[in-house]
């Protein structure tokens, strides 16, 4: 009995070294326990003009930029990954790509050329709505906050493989114009194939672009410079004992969907490229742009020895004044640019927290390795730095205020549904009843504002992001006698009839101070209608945009949970003249 205990305990142990992909020649998964935090320093990702100065003056930047598969090195421990990079070269390409620094005011145009082979190197879903390319990986590029024309936007039927082999039926170019003159700040550029970005972005096609005015900018004195103005692009992955990237290739329903599931969690927490990284910082101020790229892992961001967070900026817009705060919560997509003041610290050493649930708001709490993000080692006291940044009480010049909502030209009711099998499994998601290939129902005028009532029906909270426009959160109330409600809108999809007015009258949330200012995501939380007014002009004009807003392909609004954006939880927006 002893000797058949002691081979039992032999064969588990055998097991679990082999599962956590240490046993030689196998391939499991890896444990992250194995794995040393904080051993990597935060790398800075290439930087590339989207402008050119030619005889002193400043032209609009050409720039051509390939999607590679190539290999990267995620941990010390780790052995290289396979990857889909963005890059001005193979050689060049990173995860997550090089930043685009882009001027308010000068055109950028960017070429994106397809190099990906013909097969993904991930598990993907035939049964979802996916291009129709026999071969290849179908790519197209949307640049998240822009402002500009459709045919830029990225829509996700404007794919195209490589060499064009296959192409979308929206699409038209590979050559984008983004004509950055919004405000400046904060966007990010990324995959938004159909029904692949699920997979398109986990791969590594992701990364960051800055729109910057020094006139309005420089003023502010800031912390500036590539040492003390860094982005922080936070994702999570998991692995293989081989280095590759480990997706989950059976799906919650697999007879339904045979890979697809509801939402994708990485074990590792990954910082600019790298697992739980480190920086050293000086004793002064830095500012820190920092952008949510997880499939649907939210993140509530705190530091372990309470130093606060100043907010400059919500997404893309800077806020009238900064906000502080100690913890604050960032969706999928969403973008918070800060300002942290190391001066003080009481402690040599601080971590960059995470205790959001995932999936938010009802699931699991992190464990020590999703609960901790990155380390700053900070100089010591005796080390004295001039600094010469501030933080102004004022930011930009504000812009003008959201119109009273009876000025409104439209309201809109926007409802928010996942569906399950028989098993009570999720099978898919919708906003309002019907799929994203269902004619565009949403249709505003160029030049106009309206309010939007967003209804989320389901147990998740969904970051609802609006291509193109802008909107401010006016509410955030709780439906009451929800099951009764959710019964009615199932049968008749109609918020009106359904007496929408009667449900919203539960508690009301306000919004957090440092997200009150203009965005293009905000989490629709789960039982509770939002009432958001949307902008459908430039912010600082009521004049249409310019350039045609109307044309083809249209936009899209979609929540960024980019498991339920793929399968169908996206819909066609469509401007009118």
């Amino acid at each position: 009995m002893a000797k058949f205990l002691l081979l039992l305990l032999l064969l588990l142990f055998l097991l679990a070294w082999a599962i956590s992909g240490s046993l030689a020649g196998g391939v499991g998964l890896v444990n992250v326990t194995r794995l040393e935090m904080f051993v990597d320093e935060l790398p800075g990702m290439p930087r590339l003009q989207g402008y050119r100065i030619h005889n002193g003056l400043l032209e609009p930047g050409n720039l051509t930029i390939g999607m590679y598969k190539k290999t990267w090195k995620f941990h010390r421990d780790l052995p290289p990954t396979r990857v889909f990079a963005y890059g001005a070269s193979r050689a060049t390409a990173t995860v997550p790509g090089p930043t685009i620094e882009a001027l308010q005011g000068i055109p950028t145009h960017i070429t994106w050329k397809n190099h990906l082979p013909s097969r993904h190197i991930l598990p993907w879903d035939p049964t979802i709505p996916i291009p129709s390319a026999p071969s290849g990986v179908p790519t197209v590029v949307h640049l998240h906050g822009g402002v500009h024309p459709p045919a830029s936007d990225g829509h996700s039927q404007s794919w195209f493989t490589s060499n064009f082999s296959s192409v979308g039926p929206a699409f038209s170019s590979p050559t984008f114009s983004y004509p950055n003159l919004q405000d400046p700040g904060n966007l990010w550029y990324h995959d938004h194939a159909l029904g692949l970005t699920r997979v398109n972005m986990p791969a590594g096609l992701l990364g960051a672009y800055t729109i910057r005015s020094p006139a309005l900018e420089s003023p502010l004195r800031l912390p500036y410079g590539a040492n003390f103005d860094r982005h922080l692009i936070i994702f999570d992955r998991s692995f293989l004992s081989d280095g590759s990237l480990f997706l989950n290739s059976t799906g919650n329903n697999p007879s339904i969907h045979p890979q697809w599931q509801p939402e994708y969690f990485g074990d590792a927490l990954i910082v600019n490229g790298k697992a739980w990284p480190f920086l050293r910082v000086l004793r002064r101020r830095y500012r820190f742009r920092i952008i949510n790229a997880s499939n649907a892992r939210f993140y509530r961001l705190s530091f372990s020895n309470s130093l606060a967070f100043l907010h400059l900026a919500s997404d893309s817009i800077y806020l009238p004044r900064p906000v502080p705060s100690r913890k604050f919560l960032l969706a999928p997509s969403e973008i918070a640019d800060v300002v942290v003041d190391f001066t003080d610290s009481p402690t040599d050493s601080v971590v960059l927290l995470n205790d959001a649930a995932y999936p938010f708001p009802s699931g699991e709490e992190p464990d020590n390795f999703s609960g901790k993000v990155m380390k700053f080692f900070i100089a010591s006291p005796q080390l004295k730095h001039r600094d010469p940044s501030q933080v102004p009480r004022q930011l930009l010049p504000s812009p003008p205020p959201p119109i009273p909502t009876h000025r409104a030209v439209a309201t809109r009711y926007i409802a928010m549904y996942e569906y399950e099998s028989a098993t009570g499994e999720p099978t898919h998601l919708y906003i309002n009843g019907q799929p994203f290939d269902a004619p565009a129902t949403e249709t505003p005028r160029s030049g106009t504002s309206e309010v939007w009532h967003v209804i989320n029906l389901t147990e998740d909270n969904h970051p609802l992001h609006i291509h193109l426009g802008l909107f401010v959160v006016l509410e955030q109330r709780e439906l009451v006698e929800l099951e009764k409600f959710k019964g009615c809108m199932m049968r008749k999809n109609d918020a009106e009839e359904c007496n929408l007015k009667e449900h919203a009258k539960g508690r009301f949330e306000p919004v957090p101070a440092h997200e009150r200012g203009w965005k293009n995501v905000f989490k629709m939380q789960p039982g509770f209608v939002t009432q958001i007014l949307v902008r459908f002009a430039m912010l600082r004009s009521e004049e249409p945009y310019p350039f045609d807003a109307t044309a083809e392909p249209g936009y899209v609004y979609h929540c960024h949970i980019l498991d339920h954006e793929d399968n169908m939880m996206m819909r066609p927006l469509k401007l009118l003249g």
